[in-house]
């Protein structure tokens, strides 16, 4: 399933991801720091979801109280949740 989610508090201002088995099949981040937020894409990329919220949940970017991979935690927490409506629906 496809997701976009609008970060709040960091340099991106959209990730866009593919959720497939439990596993992010793709991800593209848009604004903020290139290369990081590419380097965070390719890590991810096959990664088991409670995988990645345990590895990057709570990391902070300078003084701010959150950072891109933090927000990409979040995304996938809220994907989980629309994912679970969508399956009591049916």
């Amino acid at each position: 399933m496809q997701y976009s989610y609008r970060p709040r508090g960091v340099c991106s201002q959209r990730i866009d991801f593919e959720i497939e088995d439990n596993k992010i099949k793709d991800i593209r981040f848009y604004g903020g720091c290139d290369g990081n937020l590419q380097a965070i894409s390719m890590l991810v990329k096959g990664m088991d979801i409670e995988d990645i919220k345990t590895k990057l949940k709570g990391i902070r970017c300078g003084m701010r109280s959150t950072s891109c991979s933090d927000q990409l935690v979040q995304a996938l927490e809220a994907a989980m949740i629309e994912e679970a409506k969508q399956k009591d629906a049916q």
